[in-house]
Order: structure tokens, then C-alpha cells, then sequence
């Protein structure tokens, strides 16, 4: 069976570990492409919240972004994993990125 565009997002998100956060252009290149719109899109429609924890996706910058049920929860969920938010960004952003490992083609 094909997987969907948005599965393959949340098969992906499935691997970011507590305390981490990722971002929209992570996925897309963990994916192979650049349509990081498109993740942000599949966030927004995550069916499995909690379980895949869409709120640790973030932007290039470590801003927070937008949230299905708005942002002060995302900082809250955030929080709770400590990954500590200031004036809307991740703090020591670098430290908490997750990078997927993708293959190197021949």
C-alpha cells in the first residue's frame, strides 16, 4: 500500500523524541522534496494528536508557529517536555533540533 503525503509526515514525526522539536522544512527534507507548506498543512489536519506530537514542529527559526488549538498550548505541551519557550521561540534552538538521518543517494 502507498502511503499517503500526510502519513509519511506523521510516520516521520513519529521518530522526534520528547524534549526535541523538528521543523516544516526537517520533514520536507526527510521526505526527499521542499514542500514544507504542505507539512505544515498535514499538521494542521494530524488525525493521531497526541500520540504524533505535532507541537514539537516548529519554524526554520525556532519560532512556534501556528497550532490547531493555538499556540499558548503548544508552549504549554512544550513545556511540560521541557523545551522552554521565550518571546515565542524555542530556546537554545540548535540543541533541541532533531535532524532526520537520509540516506545518501549513489
Amino acid at each position: 500500500m502507498v502511503k499517503s503525503f500526510n502519513e509519511r509526515c506523521y510516520d516521520l514525526l513519529r521518530r522526534v523524541p520528547r524534549g526535541r522539536v523538528t521543523t516544516y522544512g526537517e520533514i520536507a527534507r526527510g521526505l526527499g522534496c521542499s514542500a514544507f507548506r504542505a507539512v505544515g498543512n498535514a499538521m494542521n489536519k494530524n488525525p493521531y494528536a497526541p500520540e504524533v506530537a505535532c507541537h514539537r514542529v516548529v519554524g526554520a527559526d525556532g519560532k512556534i508557529g501556528g497550532f490547531a488549538s493555538g499556540c499558548e498550548h503548544k508552549i504549554e505541551l512544550l513545556k511540560m517536555e521541557e523545551v522552554e519557550v521565550v518571546d515565542g521561540k524555542v530556546v537554545d534552538f540548535e540543541d533541541k533540533f532533531f535532524r532526520f538521518r537520509v540516506p545518501k543517494t549513489l
